[in-house]
Formats: C-alpha cells, structure tokens, sequence
C-alpha cells in the first residue's frame, strides 16, 4: 500500500528528469551547432566585418576557437616574462611562411593602369596586364638619393605577393577583391619617382606629367564607389617626398598620407593623429657583422652633407661654425654624387654619435643612415616626427637637443662628452635591436619597414571606422 502511495509522485519525478535531459540535450547540440558553423568559415557571420578592422574579427575568431585552458595567460607577478617582446606590439607566432589567413590589416588595392606605378620605372606591360609578373622579375627602382623615398614601391610589391603562400616571412597586410572586405584601400601611386622623374616640364609641354598624373590620379579617385562611400578617410596614399603630390593633396587630404613629416603641410591637410609616417630608406652601407666596441670608434661626433640650406635648415650653418674646429668632431660639407656615400658609411661607421639637424623640412634620411651604422643619432630638428613612436621609445637609442640648446657655445660638445662608454654601448645595443625595423626589403621580413608600416596603418583603422560610424548617426533622417 506504501509503494502504491509514492508511486504517483516517483513517476512524475522521473518525467520531469527525462525532460530536463532533454532539454539539456538540445541546448547542447545547438550550442555546439553554431560553434562548430563559426569554426568551419573561419569568421563570425554575424558581424559586419566592413566596419570592424580584420584583426579584431580575427581574435575574437581565435578565441571562439582556442582551448579553454592555456597556459600563462594571466599574469599574477612582475618578475614574469613580459607580454611584449618589444615595442614594436604584441609577439606573433613564429611562423616561416606567409599565411594570408592571420593577416592583420585586408588591404583593397586599386588596379591603377601601370602609367600610375610600374610603367613609371619604365616597365612595359603586355596586352590586358595591369601588374608585372613579380615572381619573375622585380623592376628596379631608380638608384641613389631616389632610393629614400621609395617606400609606395616596397608596400606595393608586399601586396602583389601577400596571397603567395610559398612567400618566406609573415605577411601583415593582405590583399583582397572585395573592397567590403578591407579594412583600407591602398592607392598605389608612385607619387616620389612621379615628382623625381616626371616634374619638369618638357617643351613643347605646358603641363609636366607629374601634374598630369595627379589630375588623373583626383578624378580616378572622386569617381569610385569606394572613395564616394567613405569619402576618402579609409584611402592609404603614399606621398613620401616632400614636394610629391603638390598639387593633389589639398583635394585628397581626407585619405590616409604615408610621409616622412608634416614640414611642408598645414595641419588641416596632414597631421599625426590621421597619419603615418614611414622611415625613410637608408642609401648608406648597413654595417653587417659590426664588432666596434667604444673605443674603436675614434669620431666622436660625425656630420656630413649640406651645410647652408634654407627655411629650418639655417641651424646647420650655425652649428658648423660652432663645432668645425672642435677636437675628434667631423662636420664637413657633402653631398651623395661621385664617392660620397662611401664616404659617409665609412665616416658614420668610425663615429660614436652622428648628428641630424634640420634641413629643408624636419626629418632627413641621415637619421636612418646613422641607425645602420649603428652610430648613435644626436637629434636637433625640434619638429621632426618620427616613425612608430607610438610603440617605439627612441630615447633609448637616441640624444634630443632642443635647437636653442644646441646653439648655445659649447653645450652640444659639453653634452656628447659627458656620455661615458657603459651609456654609448647600451644605446648602440638597442641601435642593432632595432635596426630591422628600418630595413626595406622584397621580399618582406618579419618586423621590417614594411610590416611596421603596415602594423601603424592598422593602428589607424579604428579611429577611421570612429569617424565614419559618427558621421553617419543622422543620415538616415536627412531630407534632401
């Protein structure tokens, strides 16, 4: 009779068991359902991945997909490895190859008819052919001074190679078809050779090409879908010389501009917080296997080049006739034709510190020649913008002297022979650390110039994707 009394209750325990099984069941299998839809494409669907730069998406993809238990991932004391390997950013995984698939930043490049880029360094396409065949031949850029500002040129070959999985190296940016699916559109035009080769006008011509050029270059860009959806803010254009894109960028100043500084733009056309600035590339020797200790370097302050130049520049003629006559200190004037620029790898590779004062504009490439002679660089250009100091503490490796200061009878000498061996050395340590984050190189290496560049291009994504989510609050409700 007992049994007879509880068994009403014991089944309806056991149906409301079986249906919380059930129920449990079925959540299971639809949770896993969606995890394992979003492991099989790589990327959540859900998220619209034109207003999110790629890297963001990529992470958050990662995570869904990573074990739930990893090792070191919280930090619990100060004497643990650093989160960062350098001050370049996060440390990647060590990878040999290019793989598309971990690439920080999608890049949509414009196929430019070849008069924009390679056909300026004189290479003839084939009928329908808008690149070269890059795996063949590279065509070479013009050599010499030229050389510096020839930074659209390696950015342009990374993108042309970074969907080539036999590519050695990582690959930040890739390239896509899509231009919905970039974070960026690159523009490749190759403004500075455009100004070196192309500027002067040739009679009976009343317009240089370089003018041509840009003209064309505006109305190319004012009639795309892309330039009229973002209004340009998303457009990467390098314009690395001081005196390229002259005449187009008042019309194109909403785009990114790669630059070596801001010495000849008002702040409304560029400024630091939209763009970047890029190295320039050394033309002297870069000082492989260097074993100079302190006292093998028998210069103690090294300056070569152009002495009396005009705007910011008048402070190198002031500093020459306070320090010509000083004891172990080389300022002489140079200049890089006939044997010039074995003269100064030779000069800047026999010399603990290495002057770069203002000239024409702030920046000169004698500061990223000094950085391959591992040649501490003495900064006098107190406008000088440098590249990726938001991530890169160039205290460590350089000396900055405000120009007042440096003007000031025997300050300067008094400065540099107060740094003792223990300091030069540890300055010049850093110097060789961070060498490789000047190099330009094809192919591309893991934190060269390039992949800086890149990785300070990806910085600027959110703050574009800011400004166009802001801009668009109202636009739903405008009555034309």
């Amino acid at each position: 009779m007992a049994m007879a009394e509880r068994s009403p209750h014991s089944s309806g325990h056991v149906v409301r068991r079986s249906l919380f099984y059930i129920f449990t069941t079925i959540t299971f299998l639809f949770i896993t359902s969606w995890f394992f839809i979003l492991r099989s494409t790589g990327r959540p669907h859900f998220i619209d991945h034109k207003f999110i730069p790629s890297s963001i998406i990529y992470s958050m993809s990662e995570t869904m997909n990573s074990e739930p238990q990893r090792e070191n991932t919280i930090r619990n004391s100060d004497s643990e490895a650093p989160m960062f390997h350098d001050e370049s950013g996060p440390k990647e995984p060590d990878i040999s190859n290019c793989d598309p698939k971990r690439a920080t930043l999608k890049v949509f490049m414009y196929d430019l008819p070849p008069e924009f880029h390679f056909g300026l360094l004189g290479w003839t396409p084939g009928e329908g052919e808008v690149w070269p065949d890059v795996s063949a031949r590279v065509p070479d850029y013009p050599g010499g001074l030229n050389l510096q500002h020839s930074i659209e040129y390696w950015l342009t070959l990374d993108l042309l190679t970074s969907r080539n999985f036999d590519r050695a190296g990582p690959c930040t940016a890739v390239r896509v078809d899509n231009s919905h699916e970039a974070d960026v559109v690159f523009v490749p035009f190759f403004s500075s050779v455009s100004y070196n080769r192309y500027s002067k006008i040739k009679p009976p011509e009343k317009t240089s090409k370089n003018k041509l050029l840009q003209d064309k270059l505006v109305k190319f860009l004012m009639d795309q879908e892309e330039w009229k959806w973002s209004g340009g803010s998303d457009h990467v254009i390098v314009a690395h010389h001081p005196n390229s894109m002259l005449d187009a960028r008042t019309k194109l100043w909403p785009s990114m501009f790669i630059l070596a500084d801001f010495g000849r733009y008002p702040p409304n056309i560029a400024n630091v917080e939209k763009d970047v600035i890029a190295p320039y590339k050394h033309v002297i020797k870069t000082y492989f296997n260097d074993t100079s200790a302190f006292d093998d370097r028998p210069i103690l302050l090294y300056f070569q080049g152009a002495i009396y130049r005009k705007d910011g520049g008048f402070i190198r003629q002031e500093l020459y006739y306070l320090l010509k006559d000083e004891k172990d200190i080389h300022f002489s004037f140079g200049s890089a034709s006939g044997n010039g620029i074995n003269k100064a790898s030779q000069g800047m590779h026999s010399s603990k510190f290495c002057l770069n004062i203002a000239g024409d504009t702030p920046s000169s490439n004698r500061l990223f020649d000094a950085v391959a002679s591992h040649c501490v660089p003495v900064i006098v250009s107190d406008e000088i913008e440098l590249p990726y100091e938001d991530v890169l503490d160039y205290s460590k490796f350089c000396i900055f002297v405000r120009s007042s200061d440096a003007l000031k009878k025997g300050f300067l000498v008094k400065l540099i022979r107060s740094i003792g061996r223990d300091e030069w050395t540890r300055m010049r340590e850093r110097l060789i650390e961070v060498e490789r984050y000047f190099e330009f190189q094809y192919p591309s290496r893991k934190d060269d110039a390039v992949q800086m560049i890149w990785k300070a291009v990806a910085r600027k994504v959110p703050a574009i994707r800011l400004k166009l989510h802001r801009t668009r609050r109202f636009s739903r409700y405008e009555v034309g």
